[in-house]
């Protein structure tokens, strides 16, 4: 069958783009290999309507609203191939299913990569974080640290301090210029360049890193700057354009089109910004414009 629409990423971009385009009375199918990158997370926090609630919860109740409308269809499934064909796109998943669709919308998502420090990778999405506004508030006013591995922690060091007392530990080779060093202190962040070597708590809480001279500072959560690369093989197989983030590459998109005509982006595999409620929103313009463009190809048939 050929769809109107496949939407491929099920998380919080991809089911806000596949709601939209549900609507528009269009033929939608979202494929979605279930390994979003809030899996780790026991809670979204920020996300209006939503504050506190289990990412899987949330997923689970857009998809259990999706499945109300005829024309919805969930395939669970890994895509692993795209290329344009007569009409619009092939789809080609893991088990060997092929899709044809006039438009696709990428919802792709990112992988994470950690510094090689024991005990962090544990510890992603409960006591090490990556955003404060999804979950400063609930550290609590405790000690909070910066796993700082570029200069751009200068930043999160600027900002931080609004939820506990904020200790900066620089890894090697980085370095902060007099005026962020300034602004840092001004905020009263303190900076430790004596690097991090493990992390100490229960289970996958969290009360102090060990520094490599020995000594122990107490934190409650660490905050540490992943370096992401997009989740799936799609964007490079379509020949999609890039950007450089701060933390990596992305999609490049304007009102949620690519490079490409046809194939629209959203969530964090599409933004240098990562954030639940951003995510949703992409989603909503990603599926907007594929609709618009839907109805363009009907007008020049």
């Amino acid at each position: 069958m050929k769809y109107d629409a496949v939407v491929v990423g099920g998380s919080f971009a991809g089911l806000s783009a596949a709601m939209q385009l549900t609507r528009t009375r269009r033929n939608i199918l979202l494929i979605d290999a279930a390994r979003p990158r809030n899996r780790f997370a026991e809670a979204s926090h920020g996300f209006l309507g939503q504050d506190g609630v289990a990412p899987s919860e949330i997923r689970r109740r857009a998809l259990e609203q999706l499945s109300r409308y005829p024309n919805f269809t969930l395939l669970e499934g890994e895509a692993e191939s795209a290329e344009r064909c007569l009409g619009g796109f092939r789809v080609g998943l893991a088990d060997g299913h092929v899709i044809e669709a006039q438009v696709l919308v990428l919802a792709l998502g990112v992988t994470d990569t950690l510094p090689p420090i024991p005990g962090l990778t544990e510890r992603w999405g409960r006591t090490v974080l990556h955003c404060p506004y999804c979950h400063g508030y609930e550290i609590g006013g405790g000690p909070i640290g910066i796993l700082a591995s570029s200069p751009l922690a200068a930043h999160q060091g600027s900002i931080l301090p609004d939820w506990g007392r904020t200790t900066m530990f620089v890894e090697p080779g980085v370095t902060f210029d007099e005026e962020q060093q300034a602004m840092l202190a001004a905020r009263g962040a303190t900076i430790e360049t004596e690097r991090v070597v493990e992390l100490i708590g229960e289970g996958q809480g969290l009360e102090a890193v060990r520094l490599a001279d020995g000594r122990i500072v107490e934190v409650h959560a660490l905050f540490a700057q992943s370096k992401v690369s997009i989740a799936s093989p799609l964007a490079s197989k379509l020949g999609l354009e890039l950007e450089e983030g701060p933390q990596g590459f992305h999609i490049k998109v304007q009102m949620g089109c690519t490079s490409e005509p046809g194939v629209f982006a959203a969530g964090d595999a599409a933004s240098p910004m990562h954030n639940a409620t951003l995510a949703s929103a992409s989603g909503v313009m990603a599926g907007i414009s594929a609709h618009r463009a839907l109805i363009e190809a009907s007008l020049w048939k």
